[in-house]
């Protein structure tokens, strides 16, 4: 697994923010900072971020590796800004542009959007970001946030842990739909075939006795949606208990 934050923190900053200084006089450098990450992403995208690479990225843009490293340091960086350039995708109004009315709306907003940049880049997954890229894709969306729960009656600092718990529930629920949408498509086997196939444990080794509660349930039909539908209505479904969850502490 890929950790952001691992870079050197003042050239990680700049480059977040594009604030390099000016090149120097002479030939006008042949890539950006801009081409550069989304030759990465889309290295990433196709074949997973294992196999994203500084001389991967160098080749698809003409360059030599060494060519490279003169506009970003090393891979650590180029994660941050890989990162912080797919969590700008989500386009989540900035200030004083049209939002959905009501916070709840404006947080299903960020789940949904958030959720469509982890299945359009499922490489996501492997990128623990405990320590953020402190970067405009990061911080527009703790903005939103951060906005739309202030409309609540919650106290300064129970918008920061809602805001907390919200991110935490969200990234944990869309990685895992990620990573079950990226192993159907490696694979090439549906998660329900997968599961059909193992149907010998539930005819030969699946113990009713033992497992009452989980057996009388499959009689209820609580297991008759196919498993990307269980996933969106998990999904659905924790989504609105935390917001309940949130909605309840300043009722």
């Amino acid at each position: 697994m890929e950790r952001t934050g691992g870079g050197d923190p003042a050239r990680t900053v700049a480059l977040l923010w594009r604030a390099e200084p000016e090149a120097k006089r002479g030939r006008k450098p042949k890539v950006t900072v801009d081409q550069i990450i989304t030759a990465a992403v889309a290295a990433a995208d196709a074949d997973g971020l294992a196999a994203m690479s500084m001389a991967r990225v160098a080749k698809e843009l003409g360059l030599g590796t060494m060519s490279l490293y003169t506009h970003v340091p090393g891979k650590a960086e180029l994660v941050d800004l890989m990162i912080d350039a797919v969590l700008l995708e989500r386009d989540l109004p900035a200030t004083g542009e049209p939002r959905p009315d009501g916070w709840r709306a404006q947080v299903e907003l960020y789940a949904q959007r958030t959720r469509d940049a982890y299945q359009r880049h499922p490489w996501l997954r492997d990128v623990s970001m405990v320590r953020p890229p402190l970067g405009p894709g990061l911080m527009a969306g703790e903005e939103f946030l951060l906005a739309a729960l202030s409309e609540t009656a919650l106290a300064p600092r129970q918008v920061t842990a809602a805001m907390g718990a919200i991110i935490t529930f969200v990234d944990g629920a869309v990685a895992a739909v990620a990573d079950t949408e990226q192993l159907e498509r490696v694979t090439g086997q549906s998660n329900d075939a997968w599961w059909d196939a193992r149907q010998v444990f539930w005819d030969e080794y699946f113990d009713v006795e033992k497992y009452p509660a989980m057996t009388r349930l499959w009689h209820q039909g609580a297991f008759n949606d196919s498993t990307a539908d269980q996933s969106d209505t998990a999904f659905a479904f924790g989504l609105q208990r935390l917001l309940d969850g949130i909605e309840g502490s300043f009722r």
